[in-house]
């Protein structure tokens, strides 16, 4: 069984197929996944696609390159919202799809596009950070071109077992260990198994067993040989071989590991 802890399953991408996507995902061995909003509108379509699907839950945040058009009300509905349908609340057949929500993200800095003035990324990365503690609820943190920012700012004010990931973890072997050393878990997924995806791989080798996870970032990131395509939570099993390859084990173990990860990461004790 292979848990995706980050897709974006109500990207545009799949307008035309996302039922039969979604569909067939338990045929190829993909039993649960976190969709991941990105701005205030996928908040709504995220949230939609985990009441509408037993397997998909929900991670409710704002990326870096949106934060420009944030405002406090956003925060205090994004604050209703997770409260409401944290995954820790008891089912309640009046309120459909409580228990989905199971993290605040993707947030963070980005200093590759800088879409957001990065004064303004940080205010808001610390904002949202704040909302997740208010919460109580893991973060899953985007990171790009901006390691020492994001981890001053997660050394500061976001830090303790099992307190969120690093997801599509870009940075070197050292880096991983300074986040891992303030309780974060490192997610990867298609850049193992580039060519050029040396970090990555060195990465995927390092990482102790009990904090690595799998992700694909679909409709991003697609692995080898699919790369440059429309990535779906299938093509996590090339990732999967990749990875065993790296650390010396096999295909089953890195499920059954990566799978118990993102279970106690996201709190799911189903």
């Amino acid at each position: 069984m292979i848990f995706d802890t980050h897709t974006h399953y109500d990207d545009h991408k799949y307008d035309d197929d996302r039922e039969a996507v979604l569909a067939s995902l338990s045929s190829v061995g993909i039993q649960r996944v976190v969709n991941v909003a990105a701005d205030m509108h996928s908040v709504d379509t995220t949230l939609q696609l985990a009441q509408t699907h037993d397997f998909v839950y929900a991670a409710l945040g704002v990326h870096p390159d949106g934060v420009g058009a944030l405002t406090e009300a956003d925060m205090d509905r994004l604050k209703e919202l997770a409260l409401k349908y944290a995954y820790r609340n008891a089912a309640d057949p009046k309120v459909p799809g409580l228990n989905k929500v199971v993290a605040i993200g993707e947030i963070g800095l980005d200093y590759y596009w800088d879409e957001s003035p990065r004064d303004v990324q940080k205010q808001w990365l610390e904002r949202q950070l704040q909302l997740a503690e208010e919460v109580d609820l893991p973060v899953i943190i985007h990171s790009r071109d901006a390691a020492k920012a994001t981890y001053d700012i997660l050394k500061e004010h976001r830090t303790g077992e099992g307190t969120g990931i690093v997801h599509c973890f870009s940075y070197s072997r050292e880096m991983a260990r300074e986040f891992l050393n303030l309780g974060y878990y490192i997610a990867l997924g298609g850049v193992t198994t580039f060519r050029n995806g040396r970090t990555a791989k060195e990465v995927a080798a390092y990482v102790p067993s009990d904090r690595l996870l799998l992700e694909t970032d679909c409709p991003y990131m697609a692995p080898v040989p699919y790369r440059g395509k429309r990535n779906y939570s299938g093509y996590l099993t090339h990732v999967v071989d990749v990875i065993a390859e790296l650390r010396g084990t096999t295909r089953e173990e890195i499920e059954e590991m990566t799978w118990e990860n993102a279970r106690r990461l996201y709190r799911l004790n189903d």
